[in-house]
């Protein structure tokens, strides 16, 4: 009888700084492979993704929200160069202390050294699974203490590109 009990872990992914390092390294990533490689790989039972609300996307959210993740909006601004701003590291650093007593570990998507701080408190406090980077050669060298906690999204291009 397996008396193991299976891991209850959440993952807080920054939508856009994995969207944009992964098109960076000149491919797609497969949303539906990517939740799917959390749940098998670290047991994430919540994957929150926190991207940047345009009005006209609604068929990408519905399209993310059927491939199980939970979107957290943050408003967007409209920049002069007609693209939209919409920085979400306060809501995910925010929402991973909001849900920190409901989770075991928590595994952070991202390559921002403004993660830091909760990196930081997550490992201290044994509640760090990983730190998933999105391109291995650009992210913040702050992060670079946390090595041996990391992954790394561009070495499993193989597994995860949008085919």
């Amino acid at each position: 009888m397996d008396t193991k009990v299976s891991e209850n872990n959440y993952a807080f992914i920054d939508g856009q700084n994995l969207n944009l390092a992964v098109r960076d390294q000149g491919w797609k990533l497969d949303e539906q492979r990517f939740r799917i490689y959390l749940k098998d790989k670290y047991h994430v039972t919540k994957a929150y993704l926190f991207i940047g609300y345009v009005p006209t996307n609604q068929a990408l959210y519905a399209s993310l929200q059927g491939k199980g993740y939970i979107l957290i909006f943050k408003p967007t601004l409209m920049l002069p160069s007609g693209k939209a701003k919409g920085n979400t590291d306060a809501e995910l650093v925010l929402h991973a202390m909001l849900e920190y007593p409901n989770y075991d570990k928590a595994v952070i998507v991202g390559g921002d050294g403004d993660y830091y701080c909760l990196i930081e408190h997550l490992k201290k406090q044994n509640k760090l699974k990983k730190l998933l980077i999105p391109n291995r050669t650009r992210y913040s060298s702050l992060l670079r203490k946390f090595l041996p906690d990391m992954a790394f999204v561009s070495d499993l291009r193989g597994k995860l590109e949008y085919k």
